[in-house]
Parts: C-alpha cells; sequence; structure tokens
C-alpha cells in the first residue's frame, strides 16, 4: 500500500513539474537579459498545497526545464536554485500539521520571502555568473512584481483547489 502511495506522489511531482513549465512559457514579457513570467503561480500554488519536498523538486526542475526549452540555458541552474529554494521556504513557512490553515502572518511572511528570495537570489547569482550587477538590479522591480503577483495568485488558486477538493492536503511530501 505504502508503494502505490509513493507511486502516487511521484506521478504528481511530475505533473506538477510539467504544470511548472507550462506557467513559465505561455505567458512570456521580455526584458532586457530574460524574460518575466507566471511561474510564480504555479510554484505558490504547488507550495500552499502539495508540501516542501514536491514544492522544491516541481519548482526548481519546472523552471530550469523551461529555460533550456525557451533557450535561456544559461539561466536554467540559477532558475533551479533561486525557484526551488523560493518554493522550499514557502511550503516551511506556511506548513501545519492536520488540516489546519496557515495564520496570516505565516502567510505574509511565506510572501516576503518569495519576493526577496526571487528578486535576491536573481540578482545575486546573475551578476556572479551572468552580467554585471548594475544589469542584474535593474531586473529587480521585474522579479518583485512577477513573485508578489505570483503569491497572490497562488494562495488564491491553492485555496479554491483546498476547498473544492479537500483530499488534495493527502498529497503533500
Amino acid at each position: 500500500m505504502q508503494q502505490n502511495r509513493n507511486a502516487l506522489k511521484v506521478a504528481v511531482v511530475a505533473v506538477l513539474t510539467a504544470v511548472v513549465v507550462v506557467f513559465t512559457m505561455v505567458v512570456r514579457i521580455p526584458t532586457a537579459k530574460g524574460y518575466l513570467n507566471l511561474c510564480d503561480v504555479a510554484i505558490c500554488f504547488i507550495a500552499f498545497t502539495f508540501g516542501p519536498w514536491s514544492a522544491f523538486i516541481a519548482a526548481g526542475l519546472g523552471t530550469a526545464l523551461a529555460d533550456l526549452i525557451s533557450g535561456y540555458a544559461q539561466w536554467a541552474p540559477i532558475s533551479f536554485l533561486v525557484h526551488g529554494i523560493e518554493a522550499l521556504l514557502i511550503a516551511l513557512i506556511v506548513r501545519q500539521k492536520g488540516d489546519k490553515e496557515a495564520s496570516l502572518i505565516r502567510k505574509l511572511l511565506a510572501g516576503f520571502v518569495c519576493i526577496a528570495t526571487v528578486s535576491l537570489g536573481y540578482f545575486a547569482l546573475s551578476s556572479l555568473f551572468i552580467s554585471t550587477a548594475s544589469v542584474a538590479a535593474a531586473e529587480i522591480p521585474g522579479n518583485i512584481a512577477q513573485s508578489a503577483v505570483g503569491f497572490v495568485l497562488g494562495l488564491g488558486v491553492a485555496s479554491a483547489v483546498k476547498r473544492a477538493y479537500p483530499p488534495v492536503r493527502s498529497l503533500a511530501w
């Protein structure tokens, strides 16, 4: 029985990874060095709904795969780290025992961590490995907007899915 449960969780993570790829690639707003997208909607939804390990794997792999498919291979390792850590931290902050919902303070903290991780993570890693600090700094406002919008929409989607299908909580990993 446990083996079937683990197989289901692996399959769910594979589907969630594909969801992140789609959200990353469907809406793309070009910027000076790359593009803004809706990946954070999917990432935050997954973090709120499916737990830290599912969120880390799906967010990291999904955004890295999207970068590889889109021709932005140089960004794949950075996206993997930044979005994987973002998802892991959000999920750990809002994680609750049982069916309890995270408090408003935890959700606000998770939102702050989401925005800080994406904007500062891309700034630091981009300025170290891809461009200069001044070019990386120019991307900060877009990354703040992307992660803030993604957090709000992801939180809304997670709440709606949990209300519509409460057993989804049992798939958290």
